[in-house]
C-alpha cells in the first residue's frame, strides 16, 4: 500500500502547473463562450453544445493525467500499432463514416461521433519521431526522406479524401519542422519548395479557370439555388469542391459575394471591429445572439468572433497569452527534452498546435483563407478538445522525463 499510494506524490510536482492551468484556464473560458455562441434570448432555449464541451473537456483532463503520468517513450513502444489504428480508423470513415457540413469526417457511435483525423495527426507526429529518432537509422539518406513522405502523404490523401483541407493543411508544416530538427539534408527542402512552387502555379491556373466557369454559370443561372447546383456539377473538373474555391476567392476579394459565400467572413469581421478595447459584454454580442453570424459556426470555426465582440481588446489578448504560454512551454519542453524522440515529439504538437492557433484567428480577420479548423481548448468539438488535451498531456510527460533526468 505505501508503494502503490507514493508514486502519485511523486508525479504530481513533475506537473508544470502555468501551462497545466493555462490550458484549463481557456478550457473553462471556451464553455463560456460557447454557451454564449448557443444563446438565443432569455425568451429562447440554449443549444446544449456547452454542456456537451463541458462533458468533453472533462474526459479531456482525464486523458491528459494520463498522458502526463504514463512515460512518452513506453508510448512509443506501441507507437506503429497506435499508427496503424490511426490509419485504419481513417479508412472505415470514408466508408461508414457520418457526412456533415458536406465532409465526411465523423464515426458515429451511440449517437456520438469522433473524428479520427484529429487523433491522426498525434498518430503521424508519433510515427515520424519514433523513425527520425532511432539511432540506426540514416534521417540524411534519400530512403529516409522517402519513408516520411509516405507517411506524411498516405495520411494527408487519407484526411484529404473526407475531404479536410484544413487538417491535411496542418500536416505539411508539421512534417517539415520535425523533419528539418531531424537533420534532413537542406537540398531536399529546397526540391520540396521548388516542387511546391509548381503546386501553386497549378493550383493558381484552376482557381483562374473556376473562376472564369463560374461567372458563366451566374450569367445564365436563373436564381442562387440553380447557381449553386451548377457549380456543384462543374466543380467536379477542378481539384477542390467549390465551396473551397469560393472562400479563396473571397479571401482575395472580400467584396466578391457578401451576402453568399463571404458572409461568414463579413459578420466575423463586424463582430471582432465591433467589440472594441472592452466589449459587449457576455451574452450581448448582437452579431451572435441575433445570428449574424451563423449559428452553425459560431460556436466552432469562429468562436473567436464571439469572444471578440463580447470581451473585446482585453479578452482577446488574454487568449493570446494564454496561447503564447502554451507554445512558448512547448518550445522550452523540446529544446530541454532528455532524448531525440522527446525532442521531435514535442516539436511536433507545438507546430500542430501554433497552425490551429494561427488559421483560425487568421481566418476570423481575414488575414487567412477559411478552412474550418477549430480554436484549440475554446472551439466546440469532442475529438478536438480531447485530443488537444491529450497532446498537452505528451507535451507535460516530455517535460517531466527531462527534470527527471
Amino acid at each position: 500500500m505505501t508503494t502503490m499510494t507514493a508514486k502519485p506524490r511523486r508525479l504530481l510536482p513533475r506537473i508544470a502547473w502555468l501551462p497545466f492551468l493555462t490550458m484549463a484556464g481557456l478550457a473553462v473560458m471556451g464553455v463560456f463562450a460557447i454557451y454564449s455562441a448557443s444563446y438565443r434570448g432569455e425568451d429562447q432555449p440554449t443549444d446544449p453544445f456547452y454542456r456537451m464541451q463541458m462533458a468533453w473537456v472533462a474526459v479531456g483532463l482525464c486523458a491528459f493525467l494520463v498522458a502526463a503520468i504514463v512515460d512518452y517513450r513506453q508510448i512509443g513502444k506501441w507507437t506503429w500499432v497506435l499508427y496503424s489504428i490511426c490509419v485504419m480508423l481513417l479508412v472505415v470513415v470514408l466508408i461508414f463514416g457520418v457526412e456533415r457540413y458536406g465532409s465526411r469526417s465523423w464515426l458515429g457511435i451511440k449517437g456520438l461521433g469522433i473524428q479520427p483525423s484529429e487523433f491522426a495527426k498525434i498518430g503521424l507526429a508519433f510515427a515520424l519521431a519514433d523513425y527520425l529518432s532511432n539511432p540506426d537509422r540514416d534521417v540524411r539518406s534519400f530512403k529516409s526522406v522517402l519513408v516520411c513522405l509516405a507517411m506524411v502523404g498516405g495520411t494527408a490523401m487519407l484526411i484529404l479524401m473526407q475531404p479536410d483541407l484544413g487538417s491535411t493543411l496542418v500536416l505539411v508544416p508539421m512534417s517539415a519542422v520535425m523533419m528539418f530538427v531531424a537533420g534532413i539534408r537542406l537540398r531536399y527542402f529546397v526540391t520540396a519548395i521548388a516542387a511546391i512552387a509548381i503546386a501553386g502555379a497549378v493550383f493558381y491556373m484552376n482557381l483562374r479557370g473556376y473562376e472564369a466557369a463560374a461567372e458563366q454559370v451566374h450569367a445564365v443561372a436563373k436564381d442562387r439555388t440553380a447557381y449553386v447546383q451548377q457549380l456543384d456539377k462543374m466543380g467536379r473538373k477542378f481539384i477542390l469542391k467549390p465551396y473551397q474555391w469560393e472562400r479563396v476567392l473571397v479571401f482575395l476579394n472580400p467584396e466578391r459575394d457578401p451576402y453568399g459565400w463571404g458572409w461568414n467572413l463579413r459578420q466575423s469581421l463586424i463582430a471582432v471591429g465591433s467589440g472594441g478595447f472592452w466589449g459587449k459584454g457576455w451574452l450581448q454580442g448582437t452579431q451572435n445572439v441575433l445570428g449574424f453570424l451563423p449559428r452553425q459556426v459560431a460556436p466552432n470555426d469562429f468562436i473567436f468572433s464571439v469572444i471578440a465582440e463580447e470581451g473585446g481588446f482585453v479578452w482577446c489578448l488574454a487568449v493570446l497569452v494564454g496561447f503564447t504560454v502554451l507554445l512558448l512551454s512547448g518550445i522550452w519542453t523540446a529544446l530541454t527534452a532528455c532524448d531525440r524522440l522527446g525532442r521531435l515529439l514535442a516539436t511536433g504538437i507545438t507546430v500542430m498546435l501554433f497552425c490551429h492557433i494561427f488559421v483560425n484567428m487568421g481566418m476570423t480577420v481575414g488575414l487567412v483563407p477559411i478552412t474550418g479548423l477549430p480554436l484549440p481548448l475554446l472551439s466546440y468539438g469532442g475529438s478536438f478538445v480531447v485530443s488537444t488535451m491529450v497532446a498537452l498531456g505528451i507535451l507535460q510527460s516530455i517535460q517531466a522525463r527531462r527534470r527527471a533526468h
